[in-house]
């Protein structure tokens, strides 16, 4: 079990990265950047970052939801605060 998270943490953050490379979506690298200026460091941004895309992956999987880039962009813009803290 340990090793499917680590799989799946690993899977996200390549997730993440590809975004910031990409600038797709720029909300992403705009995150990163504003998370990291405030303090927080790289594997916790990640972490962060990973969290408002888990959102969008559960809904995708789970409730056969399209992408909402939306709620993702709303996410982000929240972070540190934790979509599921609301």
């Amino acid at each position: 079990m340990e090793q499917d998270s680590e799989i799946t943490r690993e899977a996200i953050f390549e997730i993440i990265e590809n975004q910031i490379r990409g600038n797709d979506p720029p909300i992403t690298k705009e995150t990163y950047d504003r998370l990291r200026k405030d303090g927080h460091a790289h594997e916790e941004t990640m972490q962060l970052i990973g969290c408002a895309l888990s959102v969008e992956i559960f809904e995708t999987i789970e409730n056969s939801e399209p992408f909402d880039e939306l709620r993702y962009t709303n996410n982000l813009k929240a972070l540190p605060e934790l979509p599921w803290e609301e």
